[in-house]
Parts: structure tokens; sequence; C-alpha cells
């Protein structure tokens, strides 16, 4: 904080100490006009006041040429600050004492733990002790009853075992059903002209015959110039009916076949 001298701090301050006389010769000032005084008592009197009136101006001039008094007296906001940092000094000295306080508490606690640690630690290292001297004679009593010839007799056991279970698999998979692969063909039977009797077409396209064939729905479609043609389904194995086999054996109704195609083939 700044040191200063009080009464010179108050000689300094922009106090005017002379509005005494001033109000006195204001008021000697109006008596005078309002009386209408003349002569030598008259002039006296202004003589007075013009005197205090120097004086006035004197001292206010004397004031004006002091310096501020900020520069040697320190104002209130910084009186305000100086209360309130010391204020704030006293806070951060209680918690600097705080966390010292818990510093040294926990440094106690630790210097207990660590004091107490080999203690329990010794007592685990010796806690496994007496149960490896009791597993040593069990040990001593397996090497008495090992049989070094028996290894032979459980792989011999082993290989029988994975011989049946081989065996019973097989049987399991030998007795489910093979799956048949199977198509369905659309096949379009087409006349040589209009006169064709596509009944008597049907009728002998459904006379072929042969395992894993089977016919299905048939339908006449138009073609053009009033022809139409012969559309049939049918359902094959594959292993057993070749659809070239098929096509052929049509195609050798000569007298009412001009030609096979096939419309759609789908695997079932």
């Amino acid at each position: 904080m700044v040191n200063f001298n009080v009464a010179e701090a108050l000689s300094r301050e922009s106090v005017w100490y002379e509005k005494f006389r001033y109000e006195d010769a204001e008021r000697q000032l109006q008596e005078y006009l309002a009386k209408g005084s003349s002569g030598t008592s008259s002039c006296s009197v202004v003589a007075e006041i013009m005197k205090a009136r120097d004086q006035i101006k004197n001292s206010l001039a004397a004031v004006e040429d002091l310096p501020s008094s900020g520069s040697a007296i320190p104002s209130s906001n910084l009186t305000s600050r100086l209360h309130q940092l010391e204020q704030e000094n006293k806070e951060l000295k209680k918690v600097t004492d705080d966390l010292r306080s818990l510093v040294l508490s926990l440094e106690s606690r630790v210097k207990t733990l660590e004091s107490s640690k080999p203690a329990s630690q010794s007592q685990v290292s010796t806690a496994p002790k007496p149960v490896a001297s009791e597993v040593k004679p069990a040990a001593a009593d397996d090497d008495d009853d090992v049989d070094l010839f028996g290894s032979d007799s459980e792989d011999e056991e082993a290989e029988r075992i994975k011989q049946e279970r081989v065996a019973a698999y097989a049987a399991k998979k030998s007795n489910k059903p093979a799956l048949i692969a199977k198509s369905n063909i659309i096949l379009d039977v087409k006349p040589w002209d209009d006169e064709t009797d596509m009944a008597e077409m049907e009728r002998r396209v459904r006379e072929i015959k042969s395992d894993g064939l089977l016919w299905g729905t048939s339908k006449l479609v138009p073609l053009a110039y009033g022809i139409k043609k012969l559309q049939i389904s049918t359902v094959v194995e594959d292993d057993k009916v070749s659809v070239d086999w098929l096509t052929e054996t049509i195609q050798e109704i000569e007298d009412l076949v001009q030609s096979v195609d096939i419309a759609a083939f789908n695997k079932i």
C-alpha cells in the first residue's frame, strides 16, 4: 500500500475554503444596492467587495494549479481493489492450509499401508506350504499305481470306438433317400398346316412312354393363318430321360409334326 501524509492529502483536496468571504461580499453588495447609498461609504464598500473578489479569485487559481488528488492519493476504486486482494489472499491461504493438511493425512495413511503390507504377504506365502506337503504323498502313491503296459489297451479301445462310430454314420447315410433331379419342360409341337388333326397329334405324343417321363397339361396356341400349335408340359427325371431323345421321338411323327421347340425348361 502507498504511504501518504493525511495533512498533505487534505491540503491538496479541491475544496473551496474562501466560500464564506464570497457570500459575505455578495450580501454586503446586495444591502448596498438595496439602500441606494452614495459617497465615501459606498466607495469603501465597493473597495471591500472588490478586494474580497480578488482574494477569492486568487485562491481559486491556487487551487486549480494544485496537482490532481488522484496522483497522490489512491482513489476509492484502488482502495476497494486492495481490500478485495487482501480478502482473496486470506481465502487462498486457507485453501493452501487445507491442502497441506490433506496431503499430510494421505502420506500418513500410505505409510501405514506400506508397513502392514509385508505382514500380509508373508501370510500368503506361508499359506500354500501345508497343501504342497499334503500333495506330495499323493503323487508318490500315483507313481506306485502306474501301469506301464496299459497304454496299448487304451489305444485299441479308442480305435474300436472310432470304427463303430464311422460304421454307424455310414449306415445312417445309406438309409437316407437319394435326391432325384427332375425338370419341368414345356414343348411347342408345330403341325404342317391348318388341316392337321391336332387331337390326333396330341394323342400320339402322349403315347410316348418311358421310365421317368410324366405328361402334364396341354393347350392349343394360335400361330398364324388359322394354324395352331400344341403346347404340352412334361416332367422328366434327368438321369432317366434325355431331352434330345424326347424331341427326336416326337419329330418321328412325320405325318403330323413339322418341328418341336422347347418353350420353357425349369429344374425342380
